[in-house]
């Protein structure tokens, strides 16, 4: 019996191979929208652990889906890809944002500057700005009573823009939809310079972080990562000081994209740091009437929210506690550690002679993972920094972090709450398994290429 079992499972298996790969992407595509079409209800049932489930199902899916699309008729499977990628989007965009309000401040903000007053001035429920509110946006604004904006320069011109052509969070989402057309674009292009199949746009038109932090919730990291990879592609066509420009507007979008630049920074070039610090200050410029004020709530709570002043919220330095307790002083240790390990992590990208588009995009991909490891954010529309890192890389270290991401949507606390340290170390700790084993088989391979014992 066992035998037989056995036999018939492996014509299963054999069965299953029989299948052209382009039917099985149209297979799991047919899943994937069923999951998608089901998630926001049960999320209203089941609450974000429904949500978590769901989505990470559907990550699962989209890597099987991305090595099927790499073997499939190229033409034919983009159209699928892209069918996909539209028809998820067209229907997350018909919910109101599941997961974050933020988005409510982006428009409000984009009023407040309409309206000729600086956004970094007032907290949304000042009185002197009572003359702006209304019915459809004010009401929904987080921290509305005691925190002026945190989003820097070039989000606020971004926000601004938008605003001019309508005041509603589906023309932000759709404006941030056409941040990320730019993202798609770009990650075909860098694809095809590298001799890579296009076709792993799958990876992250399929991804459902991208999907539910952008098209439904709406996160202006979408404009970051347009501006990081436009920056990227720039840069990496020789024109280098062109492309930090756009990367610094990406800094000043999220500061998460700033490691970035030491991908395209040579240590002998002066130039690049000059003309970084005169396009960072160029954009403060219009709001410098405030000051120091213009760092909004970042230096007023923000800090403090995050876990980072007490350092609650750094991973590394709560699992270091957990050992050996808590000490006086030791989080300005950490965050000089941290800094010095990015910095000199960065010194080594810069001084590296094979600067192919492959090797630079992987070194700046394991630049990112690092920041993110040693900041360890708690909310996962943070690491859409690293989604198109999916395609370009597809390493196991990205989809764990990307896929392990959607996990810190517990962290809302609008269903059973499952400790931050836990969810954290289940992503974290996996990213240190998965560079593990990573540089095992890396080993493993170049031992039986010299034909070695290991």
């Amino acid at each position: 019996m066992p035998g037989a079992g056995a036999n018939q499972f492996g014509r299963l298996a054999r069965s299953a191979n029989s299948v052209p790969p382009l039917h099985r992407l149209a297979g799991i595509a047919v899943v994937l929208v069923a999951l998608t079409l089901v998630t926001p209800f049960a999320f209203e049932a089941g609450g974000d652990n429904a949500f978590i489930a769901l989505t990470i199902l559907a990550g699962l899916l989209t890597i099987v889906a991305t090595r099927l699309a790499e073997r499939a008729p190229p033409e034919r499977a983009l159209w699928l890809v892209f069918g996909i990628g539209i028809l998820l989007r067209a229907y997350v965009l018909l919910f109101d944002p599941l997961l974050s309000s933020d988005i409510y401040r982006y428009v409000w903000d984009g009023r407040v500057q309409a309206a000729g007053i600086n956004p970094y001035r007032y907290f949304p429920a000042h009185e002197a700005l009572a003359f702006l509110r209304d019915g459809t946006i004010f009401p929904h604004i987080n921290r509305a009573d005691f925190a002026v904006t945190i989003y820097p320069p070039v989000a606020q011109f971004f926000f601004l823009i938008v605003t001019w052509i309508g005041e509603s969070v589906t023309i932000m989402r759709l404006a941030l939809l056409g941040c990320e057309s730019v993202t798609v674009a770009l990650i075909m292009l860098l694809l095809r310079r590298m001799n890579r199949p296009v076709t792993r746009v799958t990876a992250y038109l399929w991804h459902p972080l991208p999907l539910w932090e952008i098209a439904n919730s709406g996160h202006i990291d979408a404009l970051m990562v347009a501006l990081m990879l436009l920056g990227l592609w720039i840069a990496l066509t020789r024109h280098a000081l062109r492309g930090a420009v756009l990367i610094t507007f990406a800094a000043l979008v999220k500061p998460i994209a700033a490691p970035v630049l030491a991908g395209i920074w040579r240590p002998w070039d002066l130039k690049m740091p000059f003309v970084v610090i005169a396009a960072a200050a160029l954009c403060y410029l219009p709001y410098l009437s405030l000051g120091w004020g213009v760092l909004g709530f970042l230096t007023k709570g923000y800090l403090v929210e995050e876990g980072i002043r007490d350092g609650n919220g750094l991973w590394l330095l709560s699992l270091w506690r957990l050992v050996f307790g808590e000490h006086q002083g030791d989080v300005v240790v950490y965050v000089v550690l941290a800094a010095l390990v990015l910095l000199f992590k960065g010194f080594f990208v810069a001084r590296s002679s094979d600067r192919t588009i492959a090797s630079t995009l992987a070194d700046i991909n394991m630049l990112l993972l690092l920041a993110l490891l040693l900041l360890a954010p708690k909310y996962p529309w943070y690491f859409l920094v690293i989604t198109p890192f999916t395609a370009l890389c597809g390493s196991l270290p990205n989809w764990v972090v990307s896929i392990g991401a959607l996990l810190l949507s517990e962290q809302l606390d609008w269903d059973f709450f499952i400790p931050r340290m836990v969810t954290k170390s289940i992503l974290f700790g996996g990213l240190l398994l998965a560079w593990a084993f990573t540089a095992w088989r890396a080993r493993m391979k170049r031992t039986a290429d010299v034909g070695l014992p290991p």
